[in-house]
């Protein structure tokens, strides 16, 4: 019996050898053939489930916002179950991975022996009809506002930019917001890489109350015995912590190993070593967001304790209406990728920047975590990125020609933006779905012209 196994296994490898040089004589890459099937159905598990039981996207609107990002995603066979709750995709039959949903939680792909998530004690958390920013009611838009967003978001889907959300806060109110491709005031909206801008307050939550010093060094066990013990939280927070971390997003990179195979993210960062001395070089890592988050966890006392002191520290004092911060299948936010909010949520974020850490007469975040959080990094190679914002400001050239100095943003894949520009007093919110590059700054120069 052993000796058939034996021939079996030695069989199945001589084919995959056969078969994975075969391809790459095809022009196929063999990183592709070896990891292409657990990433294509990691990433169509989980966004078509929050696409399906957070947003409430027709299927047809997932689907095609999925194959997007490769043609092979076409591919997929997709079962949805509505009882349960679960999305399911395999590739061929090579991979087969399923997504579930928690309400209140989002989604996240199922693995074996991780069960955290389901697990947590989620809170009530109830709209409010009081006026924004404490609840969802918003007063009549300057008309000149209004029509030019209208406009804005006119030509962009007629150019096939795919904007679903354009919104302005000037002087402290929403003057001026438009919706398309099936979305309103609502919908909770992807926001990609700007959770990492959330994960930043919440961390600075945790100063302003003593929890933790972002000065100190990270901490982590499996740093002790190396040159990673002298990372800090601040370097982790500017992206300047020196870890060997990959955003390619190619099958078999880094950051898609962390998205869509690994079921916990900051378990596949911890393990990575150093390539640059702490604080010398920048290096945009989704990967550093998520031990920020594991961070935020393990300070806390673990995934209860971090959800629960988000709803009652962050998202009710920030008077969120229409927002979801998903996990990882170990119960740890994923602070680099996946909180869906609606665009006025999106905005409340901005609005508390712009107030110096403070909303609907609660303090979120010190004034001088704000300003901190919003100076140049000390790297020798791209200083323009503060505690996980983008800075127009910082390195020998702006980021934006033409708007203010002082002007930054939270900014995610498909060109999720929140613009923030202290001097003139404005938040604006960009959400869609493009692939290619996106006028951002064309935009916000209109807008401010309009003001």
């Amino acid at each position: 019996m052993q000796v058939m196994i034996k021939k079996v296994v030695v069989g199945l490898v001589l084919f995959l050898v056969v078969a994975v040089g075969g391809l790459s004589l095809a022009g196929i890459p063999p990183n592709v053939i070896i990891y292409g099937p657990g990433v294509a159905t990691g990433i169509g598990s989980k966004l078509l489930c929050s696409a399906e039981f957070v947003i409430g996207n027709s299927r047809e609107q997932a689907f095609d916002d999925l194959v997007q990002y490769d043609p092979i995603l076409s591919q997929l066979t997709i079962s949805y179950d509505e009882e349960a709750k679960t999305v399911t995709t395999s590739l061929f039959g090579l991979k087969r991975k399923t997504a579930s949903y928690i309400p209140g939680l989002g989604c996240s792909v199922d693995y074996a022996g991780y069960n955290q998530r389901q697990g947590l004690q989620l809170q009530s958390t109830q709209s409010s009809n009081a006026p924004w920013p404490a609840g969802n009611r918003v007063g009549a838009p300057r008309p000149e506002i209004q029509t030019l967003l209208e406009d804005l978001l006119q030509k962009d889907n007629a150019a096939g930019l795919n904007t679903r959300a354009l919104l302005v806060v000037h002087s402290g109110e929403i003057v001026g917001e438009a919706y398309g491709q099936e979305m309103s005031a609502e919908s909770p909206l992807l926001g990609w890489s700007m959770a990492k801008s959330l994960n930043a307050i919440m961390l600075g939550n945790l100063e302003m109350r003593g929890v933790i010093d972002l000065k100190a060094k990270a901490g982590f066990s499996q740093w002790q015995a190396d040159g990673r013990a002298d990372i800090t939280i601040e370097n982790l927070l500017n992206m300047t912590d020196g870890l060997r971390f990959s955003e390619q997003y190619a099958p078999g990179d880094d950051a898609t190993a962390m998205l869509f195979t690994s079921a916990s993210s900051s378990e596949y960062v911890l393990d990575m070593p150093l390539a640059a001395e702490p604080g010398t070089r920048f290096n945009y890592s989704s990967g550093t967001a998520n031990i920020l988050s594991r961070l935020y966890t393990d300070t806390l006392g673990g995934p209860q304790a971090a959800y629960d002191n988000f709803v009652d520290a962050i998202y009710r004092p920030m008077g969120f209406q229409n927002a979801v911060y998903e996990t990882d299948a170990g119960g740890v936010f994923m602070g680099s990728s996946y909180f869906y909010a609606s665009a006025r949520d999106w905005a409340r974020m901005g609005l508390m920047m712009l107030n110096g850490g403070e909303i609907n007469g609660q303090r979120i975040v010190t004034e001088d975590w704000v300003t901190r959080a919003t100076t140049p990094n000390q790297s020798d190679n791209d200083k323009a990125y503060g505690y996980q914002w983008w800075l127009n400001a910082g390195n020998s050239s702006y980021r934006f020609a033409n708007l203010p100095a002082d002007a930054y943003y939270a900014n995610g894949n498909r060109q999720q933006s929140m613009m923030i520009i202290p001097s003139r007093d404005t938040v604006v919110v960009r959400l869609g779905w493009t692939a290619g590059g996106y006028p951002l700054g064309q935009h916000v120069g209109q807008i401010l012209d309009a003001l």
